[in-house]
Parts: structure tokens; sequence; C-alpha cells
């Protein structure tokens, strides 16, 4: 086969994927120079690694050996909070971390993702970031770094496994917590929790241990794969369809270095920017449907859910709104990100926060 048949056979599966009418036609024309990029993702396990790594091993096909990725599960290189200085220095050429642990060099990262009670759909969070204007914010923010954020990557809400039945926001007081720090911990220090620090490879043992005896991670089928059910006897969530308060649309992105996103030519940047929102797309629905399967097996595990209420979502909230005030006045980004968020939430739209909670509250902008 020529390789200008190869090209084609590329550009074909590109399209399959979603993102040929935009790339394809540039890509054809870009000249193949083989670039292979490290990345690193967040995952450590379960359907999380592996739909990384076969969207990883797709991308070599898709632009005809022009880019390539060599993917990297969580701790193969560094540490998940080592994963931003390891790109910035060109350890790692791109990254898929969560969006909030770059809340510690970027304050307003904090509200790049799920803040406890905010916005509660994948959908909402798309229209923040590409119909609101939030992509052009996080780009700035980044790129004051030395990174590029080419984009959000959506993966499912977060939930909450425990040793001991938690039927209201009552039961969590005094129960040692992990938690991915930040306003989220702050929310649960604010009703009782005494909340640590963990990154998601040391959750497990954390558990097995005792060290904690509630936990939040990810979505259903990535915790079984880790072996939550083992270490634990109830998953804890909202009402019916609010799975998550505290991070109901947890996010993921796709982070480059800066150095390697300026030796891409403008086709191949737009090729990247473009299969992000596949992967985005591919990596939820797969999660989602592998969840599907993980009920069954927590059921049968003997795994035991427990839902807040519609009261403690009223209450929680009321702990929420000025903590969100309070987190987007310690930074004029943090607080330029958070008003579109905040007059979305309170838009004929969504309607989620009444404005008598905001009264008194102002932003420092």
């Amino acid at each position: 086969m020529t390789r200008l048949t190869n090209r084609r056979a590329a550009l074909r599966t590109l399209a399959g994927a979603g993102a040929a009418t935009l790339a394809a036609p540039h890509i054809a024309g870009a000249q193949a120079n083989g670039t292979t990029w490290k990345i690193q993702t967040s995952w450590p396990g379960g359907a999380g690694l592996q739909i990384f790594k076969d969207w990883c091993a797709s991308i070599q096909e898709k632009t005809g050996g022009e880019l390539a990725f060599t993917p990297f599960g969580a701790n193969d290189v560094v540490g998940d909070f080592q994963l931003f200085d390891a790109v910035k220095n060109g350890v790692l050429d791109a990254v898929n971390p969560f969006t909030i642990y770059a809340q510690g060099i970027i304050p307003a990262a904090t509200f790049l993702t799920s803040i406890p009670l905010g916005l509660r759909q994948p959908s909402e969070f798309d229209t923040f970031y590409y119909g609101l204007g939030g992509i052009d914010i996080a780009r700035e923010l980044y790129a004051a770094q030395g990174m590029h954020f080419v984009g959000p990557v959506h993966h499912d809400a977060n939930i909450i496994h425990s040793k001991v039945p938690i039927r209201s926001i009552d039961d969590f007081a005094g129960r040692k917590m992990r938690l991915p720090g930040g306003m989220v911990a702050e929310v649960f220090n604010a009703i009782g929790a005494e909340t640590t620090v963990l990154p998601g490879s040391e959750i497990f043992p954390a558990l097995e241990k005792g060290t904690i005896d509630v936990a939040d991670y990810v979505g259903p089928a990535v915790n079984y794969a880790l072996g939550f059910s083992q270490v634990t006897d109830y998953i804890v969530m909202g009402p019916p369809g609010f799975m998550s308060l505290y991070q109901p649309v947890d996010i993921m992105d796709i982070t480059v270095g800066q150095a390697a996103w300026d030796a891409l030519s403008p086709q191949m940047k737009q090729f990247i920017e473009m299969e992000t929102h596949v992967y985005s797309d591919m990596h939820y629905a797969a999660i989602q449907k592998a969840d599907q399967e993980a009920w069954g097996k927590f059921e049968a595990d003997g795994t035991e859910v427990t839902r807040l209420s519609q009261d403690d979502v009223d209450l929680m909230t009321e702990v929420a709104v000025p903590i969100w005030f309070d987190y987007a006045n310690r930074d004029p980004n943090a607080a330029r990100v958070f008003k579109i968020q905040l007059d979305y939430m309170q838009s004929g739209s969504l309607g989620y926060v009444d404005p008598a909670l905001t009264q008194g509250l102002e932003l420092k902008l």
C-alpha cells in the first residue's frame, strides 16, 4: 500500500470518529514529521485507563504517522500532583489530569471543574466552555504557566464510598474523609467531616487500613475496578437524578506543554482540538456504559446505595454559596470565571441558585 493510500485510509478513519470535516483537509496537506508525545493520565486503572490508552493508540493512524501518543497511567512517570511540573519542564509533552489538580498553581482552576452544588450536567459545562467564553479564559491562564489548555474531557460524576451508612449530611460529622482538597474539602469541613487530600492511587490502601472511613473518587465503573467494594459497604449519592452534590460533573482535560504545542503546525493544532472533543464524547459514553454494568456488581457484592434528600441539597447549598464567593474573591481570575457560572446558574435556563442566597455577597471583579 502506498503512502498516499495510507494517508487516505487514515483520513477515512478520522471521518468516522467525527472530526474529519474540519481536520482532515488540513492534515492531508501537512508534512509528516513523526513527532511522538509522552502523555500521562490521572487514571490509575479500570475503564478510564483503557479508554485513554485506546484513544492514544488511534492518533498515529488518524494523522498518517505525523503524530503519535505514548500513553502512561497514573504514577507511571510522575505522581498525580507533579503532572503540571512535568509538562512544563518537558518530562511529559501532554497530560490528561483531573482539572481540579491545577488549583495549586492556577487558583481559578477551582471553577474550571465542578464546584459543590454548581453546574450539574456535562452539557452545562460545554456551554460554559464553548458558549460563554470559559475556554478562552482557561487558555489565557494556562499560557501564563507555560502550558496550553486544549479542552475539557468529560467522564462522570464523583461518588462517595463509605464504611458506614450516611443517610443525611449530618452523618458526615466526625468522619475521616478523602477529598481532592480545596473548596470541596472546605464544604465538607463545614458540615463536620475530617478531610484529607490523597491522590486516587492511594485511596484503596487508606480505606483498607482504616486511615479513612469515607472517600470520594470518580464513578461506579472505575471505582469497582479499583476494588472499592472490597473495603466499603455503602455508596452515598444525591437524590434521584443528582448523583453527586459536591462534584456532579468532575472534569478532566488535555493540557500540553507550551513548547510541544508551539511546535505543531496550525493544522495539527486544529486536529488536536477537534480530537479532544471526540475523546471527551467517547470517554464519557464508554464510562457511562461501564457504569451500568458496575451497578450490578456492587449489588452482588452487597454494597448498599444510600441517597441524600432534597432537604440535604438545600442545606448544603446554603453552606456552599458563601464558600463559592470566598474562593472566587481570592483571585481576580477566579472571580471572572465564577461570575460566568453564577449568572448561568441564576438564569432562566437553570435557576439553581435562589437570588436570596447571594444577597450581601459581592465579587471582587
